[in-house]
């Protein structure tokens, strides 16, 4: 039996060592023969820092559509006629009962997401409020993806019992201006700096499939362990109707998963996170995800369904992982009711 060529990758990985950049794209090039070499080195990285722990991931489309922005991946900019209609804010009742329901269904963490460029006063003040309450009464990690920040609105989610940030910084700066317009990759950069320096974890990672380069590609991995984020979801385009990327030919699955490999050889430690797309551009070879990425979201996203909860319990438990959860505390009380909002925006542009 030959040796594995991806191996030695992996082991300087675990020591530390960042893949050069050929190495990398040589993971995203690997032949269809040499797929299961290059998963089984990204399991032994993933297996080294996350054991055999699933982290499950429940978003909360808190403020659905009407967003001024032109991310030309999202269903939920009012520059699109996509179909979804603006809702306003979510209660702080509903945000505290939906917790309670995502950590019922086997959730480790739960998000709030608004459509908005930033969060404002009055919304703000919800999260917050809301965020106390689940901190109190539910007992879960808690994430917020709220658009660009201040210092000062950090500080507030920070000290409201936020324990994440989520702000993905989409593709590479160069391709950027091809996916938005109304904001800079920059700017997105200086959001997850800000909410790192207000003591709150970072979530920051991307989409595949917009029409990028290899180099996109690369560019985003390296530029996400540069900036030492926690937290990487990554998500495969699943072109939305009526937005400028509908046209867009789905990814390649296995090439899909490929990336998904080199990002966790290249951010070895991070929560890295199969995202949005998972189900409908990987179908059959959802379960490889686990052989690199440490966590998934369940339950659909903002805009789009996804995989139940129980159907992704079962992809866990036949493949020898376990759920992780965090220890209940608080005055959990478990309910069931339907989320007729859905739980995220296309393709997660956010968490």
């Amino acid at each position: 039996m030959e040796p594995n060529r991806w191996m030695p990758l992996a082991e300087r990985s675990m020591e530390g060592l960042c893949p050069t950049r050929e190495e990398a794209r040589a993971v995203l090039n690997a032949p269809r023969e040499e797929f299961l070499p290059v998963m089984d080195a990204a399991y032994a990285v993933r297996r080294k820092y996350h054991g055999k722990k699933v982290k499950i991931h429940i978003l909360e489309n808190a403020k659905m559509g009407g967003c001024a922005e032109d991310c030309s991946f999202c269903s939920q900019s009012s520059r699109y006629q996509t179909g979804v209609e603006p809702s306003p804010m979510l209660e702080v009742e509903r945000l505290v009962q939906d917790a309670r329901v995502a950590k019922a269904s086997g959730a480790w963490k739960y998000c709030m997401v608004t459509a908005t460029r930033g969060p404002s006063s009055k919304d703000l003040d919800i999260v917050c409020e809301a965020a106390r309450r689940i901190k109190s009464e539910v007992g879960i990690t808690l994430c917020a993806s709220l658009g660009l920040l201040t210092s000062e609105k950090a500080k507030r989610l920070a000290d409201a019992g936020v324990d994440r940030f989520n702000h993905n910084l989409e593709t590479s700066e160069r391709h950027f201006p091809n996916v938005v317009t109304t904001h800079t990759w920059q700017d997105r950069v200086e959001t997850v700096k800000i909410a790192k320096a207000a003591g709150m974890e970072a979530c920051c990672g991307g989409i595949i499939g917009m029409g990028e380069s290899q180099d996109d590609v690369l560019d985003l991995a390296f530029s996400l362990r540069e900036l030492d984020v926690e937290s990487i979801p990554v998500n495969f385009l699943n072109p939305r109707p009526g937005t400028p990327f509908e046209k867009l030919a789905p990814l390649d699955p296995l090439y899909a998963l490929q990336a998904l490999a080199m990002f966790r050889l290249v951010n070895p430690k991070s929560d890295l996170r199969a995202a949005g797309g998972r189900e409908v551009i990987l179908r059959s070879l959802q379960p490889f995800v686990l052989f690199a990425a440490n966590s998934i979201f369940s339950a659909g996203y903002l805009t789009t369904p996804g995989a139940a909860p129980p159907d992704d319990h079962q992809m866990i438990r036949d493949l020898g992982f376990e759920i992780e959860m965090e220890p209940t505390h608080g005055h959990s009380h478990s309910h069931t009711h339907g989320h007729d909002r859905g739980h995220a925006a296309a393709n997660a542009e956010c968490c």
